[in-house]
């Protein structure tokens, strides 16, 4: 009994401490951990000692030990001296024994604890390094749609490949912004895509174009928007270049597009300061449809909207010398401005505009854009 005793103590208190202590650091519970390294030892048995039988192998957490089991089935004849046990020897062991029981003989070898040991450092790696990656992956997948900070290590088939600290993640060649240069060691910050698992850990893909990342940028400067009394409605955007964001507050007390410029303009320009060159108009959102089309349209000043709600289809009409600022260089204002909204925009100078005739199903209405803040006028 001693002598199998101190056989099986190949597992010293001072490795479970370790793999305690290692089992809270990574979150692992240890009980997975423990039965994993089991399975890995009967594995490790029946390679090293060639063996058909069936076995068990039995860790004592307390007292740092090991057992080898033989696991035998009773039966009154035996015809296989590897897997069957005979009832007469069976009740050697125990009175209690009956034809059909398994019987479990521990057959642990004396110089196994070698190959325990190193199983078991296999194990609790490869373990580790899969709750490591677990514990990533489930991380940056609750923070799907934030921004996260990291550092540029390299470039590699036109994807920048960034350093988060914990893992690394993709800005992939169609995610980054035209025109900005990423060097090694360089800051950034992107808009977590997407999260997916894979055979080397979980991929993290990000963006600097999409136009969650300049909902996320105004979320964080604005603390309006982190409370929840000026609320972003839609954004729209063509990165490295121009963006709309529409807001809206239920408070009356509030004016949605001052409290995202900030004073003297900071919190505007912390977002853009993120963004490079890119110029940001912050129109207010409205319920009315013909109101809202009109403030999607800043700096442009709107004299009329004709709507048809049903095929989300409008015409505006705007004073002569404000057309070209209305549709903007190469139509850029009104793309985004339909972009915004979801309709579909016409504009019309006054003068283009003289005897037309409405579509079936519009309704003209004279309107007075809100209070925006477009960058054209900054």
């Amino acid at each position: 009994m001693t002598a199998k005793k101190s056989r099986s103590e190949n597992y010293s208190a001072g490795f479970l401490e370790a793999i305690d202590a290692l089992c809270r650091e990574k979150g692992i519970n240890s009980k997975i951990l423990f039965s994993a390294i089991e399975d890995a030892l009967v594995a490790a048995y029946k390679r090293n000692f060639g063996s058909a039988q069936n076995v068990d192998v039995v860790l004592d957490e307390q007292a740092g030990a090991y057992h080898v089991y033989a696991i035998k089935n009773v039966v009154e004849d035996v015809t296989d001296r590897i897997t069957q046990i005979d009832l007469d020897t069976a009740k050697t062991i125990s009175s209690a024994y009956q034809v059909g029981d398994k019987v479990r003989l521990e057959i642990t070898p004396a110089n196994f604890g070698r190959i325990a040991a190193q199983t078991a450092k296999q194990v609790v790696v490869q373990r580790i390094r899969e709750a490591e990656r677990g514990n990533v992956y489930d991380e940056y997948s609750a923070r799907d749609s934030d921004i996260v900070s990291g550092t540029v290590i390299k470039m590699e088939n036109h994807n920048v490949i960034i350093d988060l600290g914990d893992t690394e993640a993709v800005l992939a060649a169609t995610e980054q912004v035209p025109g900005e240069v990423y060097r090694q060691g360089q800051q950034i910050r992107a808009y977590i895509l997407e999260v997916k698992k894979s055979n080397k850990g979980p991929q993290i893909y990000v963006s600097r174009t999409h136009p969650g990342f300049l909902r996320a940028l105004f979320t964080t400067e604005v603390p309006e928007i982190q409370n929840g009394v000026v609320e972003i409605k839609s954004v729209a955007r063509e990165a490295g270049s121009r963006a709309k964001i529409a807001v809206y507050s239920k408070d009356e007390e509030v004016d949605p597009v001052g409290a995202c410029v900030g004073q003297r303009g900071l919190r505007v320009q912390a977002v853009v300061d993120q963004i490079g060159e890119e110029k940001v108009d912050i129109v207010k959102w409205n319920p009315d449809s013909a109101t809202f089309i009109a403030n999607s349209l800043s700096p442009a000043k709107v004299v009329s909207v004709a709507v048809n709600e049903t095929e989300k289809k409008s015409r505006v009409i705007v004073p002569d010398y404000q057309l070209s600022l209305a549709i903007g260089k190469e139509g850029q204002n009104a793309r985004l401005a339909a972009k915004l909204t979801g309709w579909k925009i016409d504009i019309k100078s006054e003068t283009q505009a003289i005897g037309e005739i409405l579509d079936a199903g519009m309704s003209e209405v004279s309107v007075e854009s809100d209070k925006n803040f477009s960058a054209a006028e900054d």
